[in-house]
């Protein structure tokens, strides 16, 4: 990882370098930009793909293929992909204030300490519907989310009655895993039978008990002056609680807690272990597996959590075990064909505390 950062640093020009190499992680406010993600249309912060040559673009592509496992990359390539097709679903019409409102080339690398020179450093990889953050702490992978995957359109058909699904298959081992559970398993996963209309988890850096689901206009870096991109944003939001019909006491039921919500493993057959052990592992399977913030075996703890039907889309599922690992999957918007889906450690996300510990052990010293 860190030799295929080096050898993209290498190639970058000074004006380049001073957008794409950032201070090193640390406990201070310069930390701040790190620890930021998202996954809607703005600037994500570095240099851009369309700002790098052909042979530039390729590494940085090598240093995202070293972070995640080929099913994951596979995944990322096609995310970046289906810009091109979601600018054909909104008849090449939405800019969000950019020249291409959908843009293969506006996708963002930025690495935090130089690993040149130290082996603690960081990268985030990041644009519409993408977002991949490691942390290496003496030249060790130490923290390896928030990772966030999107797909807009989920499905988009291909010729011969075939389906452009990159996140399909997570979602149908979903239905099957409820598809199996009796009448008691079920009303103990189901919150409500109607899905919260995004990820409750948003982009916030650290999530804490109680959280709800955020305002889609706070989910982009700075505040949205345009009133032209306010509306765009407002109406979002707007349609997907228009759909979802949630009322506020919906919201505070979908909220984040420490303590998991819904069916818990424990309560399940030989069988539907099995099933959930598939999903939980395809869940994680973004990441390599020895890099993944949970073993795909791992079980105990684990609860399962849904909103919405539990035989088709718009749905909403979560999966938690505890405050080590967390899992969302919505799939609400555009009709139930617009999904995002967030992996976190709500503990170890941007290895916040990993480095802290770092820092007062290298102050020690």
């Amino acid at each position: 990882m860190a030799d295929r950062a080096r050898i993209w640093l290498n190639t970058l020009s000074e004006s380049q370098i001073r957008t794409a190499l950032f201070p090193a992680p640390s406990q201070e406010d310069a930390d701040r930009e790190r620890r930021r993600f998202f996954y809607v249309p703005t600037d994500h912060g570095g240099l851009t793909l369309e700002q790098q040559d052909p042979h530039q673009r390729q590494l940085a592509m090598m240093l995202l293929a070293t972070g995640l496992s080929r099913e994951g990359y596979v995944a990322a390539a096609a995310i970046v992909g289906l810009e091109n097709i979601l600018d054909l679903y909104e008849d090449f019409s939405i800019q969000w204030d950019f020249p291409r409102g959908r843009d293969t080339g506006r996708y963002y690398l930025r690495i935090f300490g130089d690993p040149r020179e130290s082996a603690t450093w960081s990268w985030r990889f990041g644009g519409h519907h993408l977002s991949i953050n490691f942390l290496v702490i003496d030249g060790e992978v130490a923290a390896t989310t928030p990772l966030f995957l999107g797909a807009d359109p989920a499905s988009a058909p291909l010729p011969g009655g075939a389906h452009y699904a990159p996140l399909g298959g997570i979602e149908d081992l979903a239905f099957q895993f409820a598809a199996s559970l009796d009448g008691a398993q079920r009303s103990q996963m189901q919150l409500l039978d109607r899905a919260v209309g995004d990820i409750v988890s948003g982009n916030r850096d650290r999530l804490a008990d109680g959280d709800e689901m955020m305002v889609t206009r706070n989910l982009f870096r700075g505040k949205l002056e345009k009133p032209e991109l306010l509306k765009l944003a407002d109406g979002i939001y707007a349609e997907g609680e228009q759909q979802s019909g949630f009322t506020k006491a919906d919201h505070r039921r979908m909220a984040y807690t420490v303590k998991p919500k819904g069916l818990s493993a424990a309560d399940l057959s030989p069988d539907q272990r099995q099933l959930l052990q598939s999903l939980v592992a395809a869940a994680s399977s973004g990441i390599h597996l020895d890099l993944a913030p949970i073993g795909p075996d791992r079980l105990a703890g684990m609860h399962v959590a849904w909103g919405g039907p539990l035989d088709g889309a718009p749905v909403y599922f979560r999966l938690q075990a505890g405050t080590e690992f967390l899992y969302e999957y919505d799939n609400t918007q555009r009709k139930g064909n617009h999904v995002h889906s967030v992996l976190r450690n709500p503990v170890r996300d941007f290895g916040i505390d990993l480095l802290k510990h770092h820092y007062e052990n290298v102050a020690h010293r």
